[in-house]
């Protein structure tokens, strides 16, 4: 934890290096343009007494005893006078008088109040009330994705060639319940939902879709991370049971540890297999998490394999008449998976915050892992979607 702090340290040093170089670059590109806009007036100002002295132009003047002797109309003299002398303002030479030293304090001026407005940022994001470094970071490098990966901040590029979303920041709204709600034009267009497993013990349907569940993710089984071996959840036929009774919308996933494309073409059949006789209304999900410690099986996989095997799967589901979709968090759809090959297929994306970090397309996001749903006696994870199926 100690070394992380100290990355942490050197990550913010090295930021305010490179904005401060960036300020100076900016601040000198400034002054550089503001000499020469000074030059350029003193030049045409040089010009146009060479031109006046060379065309002998009348000089204009104001006989003042004339008009107050009443030979104007009467009102007319005042705009004269007025007028007289906004001209004379108008040609009045102004002497700017800058030398380099003026110029110079000019700039560190200009510096200063950059360099203060960013720092102000930074500790605003900082010490506010959800801040830390790494919230400070995202917002000034929204070109990357950025997340700590075994001590380390990564900054991973966001891919051109993957398909985004059109959320808008601001349209996020989280209730005093602490259900999270995408509104538009006031109206709520996101849809509410929750994934479950044996963790969460026996639940009550009935009470959970009245406390505003619409659909449900639940784990049909999994591969062992050691042993390599395919499990059925014990509480799967009884959840499914529960919410296909219950009128909530139901889909399943399974947590894989395929290594190779036959093993997730096993596992896509074991997860057909169980669908049957069950109303299946959401998609099928393929969990792709990596497990901590490099303790799973598949932790040694190359992006090009892992992304090999949720191809094979998906298309596994797919060719029996169901909509595959990909689970996975920051570090999944960054660094296990190559997400230029998976725009066809959905994605439910994992990130407790009260924030969506995440640019690309998704069609559902799980917001925490501490939810509380009539119901169910446990912690249960929440999400919300941004479609229905």
């Amino acid at each position: 934890m100690h070394k992380k702090r100290i990355r942490t340290l050197h990550t913010i040093i090295i930021l305010l290096i490179i904005i401060t170089i960036i300020s100076l670059t900016a601040a000198g590109a400034m002054g550089a343009l503001y000499v020469s806009k000074v030059r350029e007036v003193s030049r045409l100002q040089r010009e146009k007494e060479q031109l006046i002295a060379e065309q002998a132009l009348p000089v204009l003047s104001v006989d003042v005893e004339s008009s107050k002797t009443g030979d104007l109309d009467p009102g007319v003299e005042d705009q004269d006078m007025e007028s007289a002398a906004g001209i004379a303002a108008a040609g009045e030479d102004v002497e700017l008088n800058l030398d380099d030293a003026s110029i110079a304090q000019l700039i560190q001026s200009k510096e200063a109040e950059v360099e203060q407005s960013i720092k102000d940022r930074m500790k605003e994001l900082v010490t506010s009330e959800d801040g830390s470094p790494l919230k400070m970071l995202r917002s000034f490098f929204p070109e990357n994705l950025i997340y700590s990966f075994e001590d380390e901040y990564v900054f991973a590029p966001v891919l051109d060639n993957v398909n985004k979303h059109s959320l808008l920041d601001e349209n996020f709204e989280k209730t005093e319940d602490g259900l999270m709600q995408y509104v538009e034009n006031g109206t709520v267009t996101s849809h509410t939902g929750i994934d479950v497993s044996k963790y969460q013990g026996s639940i009550d349907w009935e009470a959970v879709r009245e406390d505003g569940i619409e659909y449900a993710f639940i784990r049909l089984g999994i591969r062992g991370y050691e042993s390599g071996k395919i499990v059925l959840d014990e509480f799967y036929d009884a959840n499914m049971k529960g919410a296909n009774s219950a009128g909530v919308k139901a889909g399943v996933y399974f947590f894989t540890q395929a290594v190779t494309v036959e093993e997730a073409k096993e596992e896509a059949e074991f997860v057909i297999q169980n669908l049957a006789g069950y109303d299946v209304a959401c998609p099928i999900v393929f969990d792709v998490e990596r497990i901590s410690g490099g303790k799973g099986r598949a932790d040694q996989l190359t992006q090009e394999q892992r992304t090999d095997i949720t191809i094979a799967f998906c298309e596994a589901i797919k060719a029996a008449g169901y909509t595959p979709m990909i689970y996975g968090n920051v570090v999944c759809f960054t660094r296990l998976l190559d997400m230029t090959r998976l725009n066809d297929y959905e994605k439910w994306y994992a990130f407790y915050d009260d924030y969506m970090y995440m640019p690309y397309e998704v069609s559902c996001w799980q917001f925490t892992e501490k939810g509380n749903v009539d119901g169910i006696p446990n912690n249960v994870d929440l999400n919300i979607s941004f479609k229905v199926w």
